[in-house]
């Protein structure tokens, strides 16, 4: 205790007078700081290790906040400012994205649906309201197109396809795994930007077969489809980064395993309470459409 008085006092009075005063000695008190700077260095190594085990275990795709949460859920008693100087200094960061390709095709006579959700993304069910949209992915072999279809009530991804084009079989088939896997009831809203694979006449058929009630962004406002792009924008941070795929079967290998293994099932998610979207859904009260 006069030691750690000392300490945060250093600044104020000399430390052989302070020493004197509380009787105790010089050489106490600095053998005492080495300790402690010691003690640190070795706190923050064990914290460095635990931080590189978790990066190699997500493949490098966490950031500071997220690191945070993760070494909390495991017993570890970190702050924020700790975790992100450690992970700076030994340069443990998530993978930088990629740059922006637009993939939108929007200029089309197709008719255009009205925005039903008018961004209201707090969803209170799950199986209420989906969102939609696709990016592309760079291989050797050539882009490939990802759509994905997600619950706004958990985020999860609930159906999800890649194809070699742009044509409308990319969305009907991203819908389909959708309604299989979740069984919607009727009037579920689908929202999507007005992309010419949403606005065909074989996507609306389907929306029609299953109830589903079709809103569109307005036009040349990414802001309509926020939670859509967000999850491209985790995508292309976490897994891509810099990277180019080498064969269109490997992107497809890896996209399965980011989606369904890691961000549907492993993934904090900061506006889940750092939940993953299965263990938002799984959660008393939750997930019941």
């Amino acid at each position: 205790m006069k030691y750690r008085f000392m300490a945060a006092h250093r600044d104020e009075h000399r430390v052989e007078k302070m020493a004197r005063n509380l009787g105790v000695t010089r050489s106490g008190f600095y053998a005492w700081t080495r300790r402690g700077k010691a003690a640190r260095r070795e706190h923050d190594e064990r914290l460095t290790a635990s931080i590189t085990g978790i990066q190699r275990e997500v493949k490098y795709r966490y950031g500071s906040p997220r690191m945070t949460r993760e070494l909390r859920r495991r017993g570890l008693c970190v702050g924020h400012n700790r975790v992100a100087r450690l992970m700076r200094d030994g340069e443990l960061g998530a993978r930088r994205r990629k740059a922006y390709r637009v993939t939108t095709r929007s200029n089309h006579s197709h008719p255009v649906a009205e925005n039903v959700l008018l961004r209201h993304f707090s969803v209170p069910a799950a199986n209420r309201v989906w969102v939609s949209d696709i990016t592309y992915i760079a291989t050797a072999e050539g882009w490939m197109y990802l759509c994905v279809v997600l619950d706004l009530y958990s985020r999860r991804v609930v159906g999800w396809s890649m194809g070699r084009s742009l044509g409308a079989e990319l969305a009907v088939n991203a819908l389909l795994m959708a309604v299989l896997h979740r069984r919607p009831p009727r009037d579920l809203v689908l929202h999507s930007d007005r992309g010419v694979q949403y606005c065909s006449g074989a996507f609306r058929r389907h929306l029609k077969e299953h109830g589903i009630r079709q809103s569109m962004s307005r036009k040349g406002d990414c802001w309509d489809n926020a939670c859509a792009e967000t999850f491209f924008a985790s995508l292309k941070t976490e897994l891509i980064g810099d990277r180019i795929f080498q064969t269109r079967e490997q992107a497809r290998r890896e996209l399965f395993e980011y989606i369904e293994l890691f961000y549907n099932r492993r993934r904090l998610h900061s506006y889940l309470g750092y939940l993953s979207p299965e263990e938002f859904e799984r959660t008393p009260a939750r997930g019941a459409a």
